[in-house]
């Protein structure tokens, strides 16, 4: 069985909403043999991501950054992760109240650090949360796990 990792900071409301309806993509009936776990960015480990298949990350925009706490998820991956995960597939979403442009940023260059292959388009949600907003999630979420599904 395959398996997707969802390494979240879930702030919010907004954030809350978005990584439910990632996790049910994820989760849909339409896609079979994929184990979906979900881990708060600040106790996900090395080992979560060495047991993974596909990544799926989520943050809010924090002062035009990622959140702390994601920040902190890749800190301590990094260097255990850099040469052991290379092209593992990844996802991610995004809210900002007001602009999400350099947490986007952020994410997407660290990804591409540890040499990580961009599986599905982000979301990336600015404001208020829309229903085409919560379905694109939910698209991110039934991609990802798609991609690795036997």
């Amino acid at each position: 069985m395959s398996r997707l990792l969802i390494v979240h900071h879930t702030a919010s409301p907004a954030t809350q909403e978005m990584l439910e309806k990632v996790r049910q993509g994820a989760t849909t009936d339409e896609i079979e043999g994929v184990e979906v776990v979900t881990r708060a960015a600040l106790n996900a480990t090395a080992s979560d991501v060495f047991a993974a298949d596909a990544v799926i990350l989520g943050t809010p925009a924090n002062i035009g950054y990622m959140s702390g706490a994601l920040k902190h998820f890749f800190d301590t991956i990094y260097y255990p992760c850099l040469e052991e995960t290379r092209r593992l597939p990844y996802g991610l979403y995004v809210h900002g109240n007001n602009d999400a442009t350099g947490a986007l940023r952020a994410v997407e260059a660290i990804a591409g650090g540890l040499g990580w292959e961009r599986a599905a388009a982000p979301v990336v949600v600015v404001g208020a949360v829309t229903k085409t907003d919560l379905e694109a999630c939910w698209e991110l979420g039934a991609t990802v796990a798609a991609t690795i599904s036997p």
